[in-house]
C-alpha cells in the first residue's frame, strides 16, 4: 500500500511539473532568483565591501623582545630584583613600533577600494542585463520557431499523405514515376528542414534552462502571448541622451577613469616617506639601569622618489580617458544604427496584412484538394507550399529581429523602457 501511494504521488507530481507553463515574466523571476552567474557576481560585491572595511584599519603595532641573557658571567653588574630574588642578573630590551602613513595614503586607498566596490556593482548590473537580454531574445526566438515548426509539421504531414497516395497510384500507373520522385524529394527536404528547426529549438531551450535553472523546461511549457506579434513597442524620445546617462558600460568606464585618477594621487603621495614611531625599554644595557626612550625612523627619498610608478599612473589616466571617448562614440553610433533598424522592422510589420498569417494552412489544404482533383499540377502545389512557408518565415524573422533589436537597445540604454 505504501509503494502504491508513493507511485501515485510521483506520477501526480510529474504531471503537475510537466503541465506547468512559464510566461516571460516567470522565466525572468526564476533567472533572477536562481542563476549561478548572478549569485557569483553578488558574492564579488560582498567581497569588495569587505575589502573597503579592511582598508580602513590602521596597521598593527610591532612589539619586540631582544637581548635577553640566559646566563651571566663574572663581569655582571647586579640590578634591582624583578620578582622575588629573580632579576638581579637579568638583561632585556623591549620595543614597540607603530607605522604612521603620511600624505593621507590610507584614506586614498580607502577611496580606491570604494571605487572598486562601485565597479563590482556595475559589473553585476551589466551581467544581469546582458543575461536578461539573452533570455528574452531566446524566448522571442522560440516563439518564432514554434510557429514555424507548427506550419512545417502540417506541411510534412500533407506530403506524407501525398507520398503514400502517389506510391499507390504509381503502381497503378495513374501518375508518373517522375512526379512520385518529386514528392519524395520534397518530403526528404522538408524532413531535413524539420530536423534543423528542432535542433535550433533544442539549442534555445538549453539556453533558457541554463539561465533559469529550470532543468526540464520544454517548448510545450512556454506560454507565448498571441497578441505580442501585433504589439508595437514605444521608444523614449530622448533615447540617445538616456543611453549616454545610463549605459552601464559607460558608467563603469567613468568609474575606472576616476579610479585611475585616485591611483595617480596615491602614487604621488608615495613620494613622501612614512614615519615609524618607536618606544623602547632597556634593562641593564645602558648607563641607566631601566632606560625608557622614544624615537622615530623615516626612509630618506634619495634614490627612489617613485617617479616610474607616477609616470605609469599618468599614462593609465590617459588610456582610460581615450577608452571613455571611444565608448561614447561607439555607443552613440550603435544606438543610432539600432534605432534606424528598429524603425525599418516596425514599418515592415505595420505594412504586413493583419490576416496574412490566418488561414494559411487552410489554403494549403485547398490546394492539395485542387491537386487531387487535377485542377493544378504537382509543381504548382509545391511552389505554393514553398511560397507560403517563405512568406510566413519572412514575417516571423522580421518580428524576431524587431524584438531582438528592441532588447539590444534596452541593454545599451541600461533600463527597461
Amino acid at each position: 500500500m505504501k509503494y502504491i501511494f508513493l507511485s501515485i504521488l510521483s506520477i501526480f507530481v510529474s504531471v503537475i511539473c510537466h503541465g506547468q507553463s512559464y510566461t516571460l515574466q516567470q522565466l525572468e523571476a526564476s533567472f533572477l532568483e536562481n542563476n549561478y552567474a548572478l549569485l557569483a557576481s553578488k558574492y564579488a560585491i560582498s567581497r569588495a565591501e569587505a575589502e573597503v572595511i579592511q582598508e580602513r584599519l590602521w596597521p598593527n603595532p610591532t612589539f619586540s623582545v631582544d637581548q635577553v641573557n640566559l646566563w651571566s658571567n663574572s663581569t655582571v653588574e647586579l640590578l634591582p630584583r624583578l620578582i622575588g630574588e629573580y632579576g638581579r642578573k637579568q638583561q632585556v630590551v623591549m620595543g614597540l613600533e607603530q607605522l604612521i602613513e603620511t600624505a593621507g595614503k590610507r584614506k586614498k586607498r580607502v577611496v580606491i577600494k570604494q571605487l572598486e566596490q562601485k565597479t563590482a556593482v556595475y559589473e553585476f548590473e551589466e551581467l544581469m542585463r546582458e543575461l536578461k537580454k539573452e533570455l528574452r531574445q531566446a524566448y522571442y526566438r522560440l516563439a518564432s520557431l514554434s510557429q514555424e515548426h507548427q506550419q512545417l509539421s502540417a506541411i510534412v504531414t500533407s506530403f506524407n499523405q501525398l507520398n503514400g497516395q502517389y506510391s499507390r497510384q504509381v503502381t497503378l500507373e495513374n501518375v508518373s514515376l517522375a512526379d512520385y520522385y518529386r514528392v519524395q524529394s520534397e518530403l526528404v527536404s522538408l524532413r531535413k528542414e524539420q530536423i534543423d528547426l528542432e535542433d535550433d529549438i533544442a539549442e534555445d531551450l538549453e539556453k533558457l534552462r541554463i539561465l533559469t535553472q529550470i532543468g526540464k523546461l520544454d517548448l510545450s511549457q512556454l506560454a507565448f502571448d498571441a497578441q505580442e506579434q501585433q504589439r508595437i513597442k514605444v521608444l523614449p524620445v530622448d533615447l540617445l541622451s538616456l543611453a549616454m546617462d545610463q549605459n552601464i558600460g559607460l558608467k563603469r568606464q567613468t568609474t575606472e577613469l576616476e579610479m585611475s585618477g585616485k591611483k595617480l594621487l596615491l602614487e604621488q603621495a608615495q613620494r613622501k616617506p612614512d614615519l615609524t614611531l618607536l618606544l623602547g625599554y632597556d634593562r641593564g644595557g645602558n648607563t641607566m639601569q631601566d632606560f625608557v626612550g622614544v624615537g622615530v625612523s623615516v626612509d630618506l627619498p634619495v634614490f627612489n622618489r617613485n617617479k616610474g610608478n607616477i609616470k605609469a599612473a599618468q599614462y593609465q589616466v590617459k588610456k582610460d580617458e581615450a577608452l571613455q571617448h571611444s565608448l561614447k562614440w561607439e555607443l552613440e553610433n550603435t544606438v543610432v544604427r539600432l534605432n534606424g533598424q528598429l524603425q525599418k522592422y516596425q514599418q515592415s510589420l505595420a505594412d504586413w496584412p493583419d490576416d496574412a498569417s490566418k488561414g494559411r494552412q487552410d489554403m494549403v489544404d485547398r490546394y492539395k484538394k485542387h491537386l487531387q482533383s487535377g485542377q493544378i499540377t504537382l509543381i504548382e502545389f509545391i511552389d505554393f507550399t514553398q511560397a507560403s512557408r517563405s512568406a510566413q518565415k519572412a514575417y516571423l524573422d522580421t518580428w524576431e529581429n524587431y524584438n531582438k533589436t528592441y532588447e539590444e537597445l534596452q541593454y545599451l540604454v541600461g533600463k527597461d523602457f
